[in-house]
């Protein structure tokens, strides 16, 4: 009897033991099925191919502005070139939508935007489509105002009379007057001014945090000219970019020789002259690193910096005859001259002579100034207005 009861307690426990696992099998079924239908399935992003950039002046944005273009060509998109083949889509006028080259008839149906405007949200969103990328590019207001002062000399009454960029801040307000705002925009906060505000107004506390949450809310993005590299990698990775989307050669830069030294002194008062900006500098600086952290660790970032600079290097080294940009008057092809302006000597460069087919039209459009860009991109989009671009063959 006992024998009995044992052998009956065994095999309930075995029964009991082929029950309990046949339970576990059943939920890691059920649990590995509703996971497989739960988890989300990874596809390769697709490259953003609505963009508005906000060329701001003196920012390395002509730089920028030849990437747009290349990137537009690739992808065979429209450009909002301005009217009449002018160089700026009205500035320093507020935009409209009608400073865009048949606007009328191509409406909202633009995909990228890039020439230099004085921003107006409103009259933007009539030419750009609904899901476009915004994004712009500041820089530190006392590089910026060195760079100014040398580029717009000529032209801007407050830097006309002053010796140089440290004479001019030692005492500004011996230089600028206020009724001649519209030729001083160069010389006062034109960042700020670019974005569609006052470069005069009085700095105060609430107003500057209510103009840094309007830019928030109109631009995706600002980038940091002085950080420029690692400016080109966020806006490759935010957008879906390739490498060779982003490679650059410097455009409009000037001679070195032509760089004024400033004071530790005059430093300090760009951030006093230039308020609105340096308050616009902190902020989008700071934004800027943040938006790095979101994507990728500062490692990743460099091993991208590093990849950028080695492409570059490589791009160089086959397109260009010298090693690096030559002042305008060594330019050889007349039609790849850049723009002089001031006193600046904005440098160029030469193309190997051997170079032919796609690889002399790549790198051609890699060093082809602004302007004659922008000629070529209005030929090319509109070819019944009679204009002679350059050839890029």
């Amino acid at each position: 009897m006992k024998n009995t009861w044992r052998y009956f307690h065994q095999y309930a426990w075995f029964i009991l033991w082929l029950g309990v696992v046949a339970m576990i099998g059943f939920v890691q079924h059920h649990v590995l099925k509703a996971t497989k239908q739960q988890q989300p399935v990874f596809k390769a992003c697709q490259p953003t191919t609505n963009v508005m950039f906000l060329k701001t002046h003196k920012t390395a944005s002509s730089t920028i502005l030849n990437i747009l273009f290349r990137f537009s060509e690739k992808h065979n998109l429209t450009a909002a070139l301005p009217n009449g083949n002018g160089f700026h889509l009205g500035y320093p006028q507020l935009f409209r939508a009608t400073f865009v080259e048949e606007f009328k008839s191509i409406g909202r149906n633009f995909n990228v935007m890039c020439n230099h405007l004085r921003f107006n949200a409103q009259e933007v969103r009539r030419v750009m489509p609904n899901d476009t990328f915004y994004f712009s590019i500041l820089r530190d207001p006392a590089t910026w105002l060195e760079s100014s002062y040398v580029y717009y000399k000529d032209v801007t009454p407050a830097f006309r009379n002053s010796k140089n960029v440290n004479d001019f801040l030692a005492s500004p307000w011996s230089y600028y007057n206020l009724t001649e705002k519209n030729w001083n925009i160069y010389a006062k906060n034109q960042m700020w001014f670019d974005l569609g505000y006052d470069n005069n107004a009085v700095y105060d506390e609430y107003y500057v945090q209510s103009v840094i949450q309007d830019v928030e809310q109109n631009f995706h993005l600002m980038l940091i000219a002085d950080y420029f590299d690692e400016s080109m990698i966020l806006l490759k990775d935010t957008l879906c970019w390739d490498l060779d989307d982003v490679v650059y050669f410097k455009l409009n830069a000037r001679s070195q020789s032509t760089v004024q030294t400033m004071s530790p002194e005059s430093k300090e008062k760009t951030k006093e002259w230039c308020t609105l900006d340096w308050e616009l500098y902190k902020h989008f600086n700071n934004t800027f690193w943040i938006k790095i952290q979101e994507r990728m660790d500062l490692k990743t970032l460099y091993k991208e910096v590093e990849r950028l600079q080695k492409r570059q290097k490589e791009l160089m080294e086959m397109c260009l005859s010298e090693e690096t940009a030559v002042e305008g008057n060594k330019v050889k092809d007349k039609r790849l001259k850049p723009f002089q302006s001031g006193t600046a000597k904005i440098l160029g460069y030469n193309l190997k002579p051997d170079l032919v087919n796609e690889t002399l039209t790549s790198c051609k459009k890699m060093i082809v100034p602004e302007l004659q860009y922008m000629a070529y991109m209005y030929s090319r989009q509109f070819p019944d207005k009679n204009k002679k671009p350059i050839d890029f063959k």
